[in-house]
């Protein structure tokens, strides 16, 4: 395994261009399944999950056609396994994606538990209850088996928006007899990519962008090909890259419609100056950082929730920014209770912050940093540390890398090419 040796403290400038979106990419390519014609994806991020999806999907019988660039084409003209690999199965949470097609492609799936970031429980449960209400047979001891003669469209409510489950639900309603409601879904970005996809290929998804779906089953789906948008998640992660090195960033090629809440808690919560430029989004140097109270004074906070509120996967992202903005913040993570846990490797090197209990910290800055040796627990704890120590003083290490190439492509290229004094080293 690999470490990072970074060399901190000095102003990052110039381009940088997101990658496709790495939470699309994943029930993008479970899709395929779904046909059996060809696929072709274009915009697919070269990353850790990415690969193990289609290591997965070629097991189980899928044509892969990799350019070694960012396009991918894929063929499921015949499925030969129904049983994914279980150690390949257990790397990415992405992995449970192939529920769904799976079991409106064959009738049949047996999956071990998905693996992912240790960020705490992640409950399948909505999952299979979407399923189940579609008309499929559960049964569940050390893997999850589904049966389904025919799936039937349903009127489901969601107990929760589950990205991961919407989209399970989703892929298996396309093919399914009748008609489908889907309500209290997930509307993500990535969720509306893949809605978009699947219509391009004959299905029949409404509503797209909302919590309630309309799905009118088809009998077939045709091929096509289809371009992932820009990664959001990768974007903030470079605006706050941008806000605590102080240089100048220009990101390429975003989507505005997609930050309209990121840059809002950016800006008016930490302070970050940065403007859009038609689709490039400008990171200003000299960063002034401070904290904006809400009325009266009051302490205010940055929290997460489902879309259109501001993304979990960001939060470790905000914290490091608000170690460097003057003033007091509440950080409460809502959704995973041991994202925070990596708040320690931050205090060890100055930052002054009080963890409240698994969901909050209080962050009080600014703080200067200097340079530690770490370890990354996840992809998104990895890549704040990674934009913590660039603005540290000093020299820091950070280990177990591979978690934040899981998610980021070439990372380590795209910091060096704004300057930033960074070196991969193999261990």
């Amino acid at each position: 395994m690999a470490h990072f040796v970074i060399h901190g403290g000095y102003p990052l400038n110039g381009e940088v261009t997101p990658s496709g979106n790495k939470n699309a990419a994943l029930p993008l390519l479970a899709a395929s399944l779904l046909t059996d014609e060809p696929i072709t994806l274009h915009n697919v991020p070269r990353i850790g999950d990415v690969l193990t999806m289609l290591q997965l999907l070629e097991m189980l019988g899928v044509d892969v056609e990799d350019d070694g660039g960012h396009t991918i084409r894929l063929q499921a003209r015949r499925i030969i396994s129904t049983a994914p690999d279980a150690e390949l199965f257990s790397l990415i949470r992405g992995s449970i994606t192939l529920m769904g097609p799976m079991l409106a492609r064959t009738g049949h799936v047996a999956l071990p538990m998905p693996g992912g970031d240790r960020i705490g429980r992640r409950r399948i449960d909505t999952h299979v209850l979407a399923m189940r209400e579609l008309g499929a047979r559960y049964s569940y001891n050390d893997r999850l088996e589904m049966r389904a003669d025919r799936l039937r469209g349903a009127d489901i409510l969601l107990d929760e928006a589950s990205v991961t489950a919407t989209e399970n639900a989703i892929m298996a309603a396309v093919l399914a007899e009748g008609t489908t409601i889907l309500r209290n879904v997930a509307s993500e970005p990535h969720v509306q990519d893949l809605c978009h996809f699947l219509n391009s290929l004959g299905a029949r998804i409404q509503g797209i962008g909302s919590n309630l779906l309309t799905i009118e089953g088809v009998s077939s789906l045709r091929g096509g090909e289809f371009t992932i948008s820009p990664d959001y998640i990768e974007i903030g992660s470079f605006i706050g890259l941008g806000a605590v090195t102080k240089g100048e960033i220009r990101i390429r090629n975003v989507v505005p419609e997609q930050l309209r809440m990121i840059l809002m808690v950016f800006q008016d919560r930490l302070g970050v100056r940065l403007h859009i430029e038609g689709t490039d989004l400008i990171v200003e140097d000299e960063q002034d950082l401070e904290i904006t109270p809400d009325l009266g004074g009051a302490v205010p906070k940055i929290d997460d929730a489902p879309w259109p509120a501001f993304p979990a996967d960001l939060i470790s992202i905000a914290l490091v920014v608000a170690t460097q903005a003057r003033g007091t913040i509440l950080i409460h993570e809502k959704m995973f209770e041991s994202r925070l846990y990596f708040v320690d490797r931050l205090i060890s090197m100055g930052a002054q912050i009080i963890l409240c209990d698994p969901h909050r910290c209080v962050v009080v800055g600014p703080t200067p940093l200097h340079g530690a040796t770490m370890s990354s627990p996840d992809i998104r704890a990895g890549m704040a540390l990674l934009i913590a120590a660039l603005c540290a003083q000093g020299e820091s290490v950070i280990g177990n890398i591979g978690q934040i190439d899981r998610g980021y492509e070439h990372i380590d290229h795209k910091l060096q090419a704004l300057g930033a004094r960074l070196s991969r080293v193999d261990d």
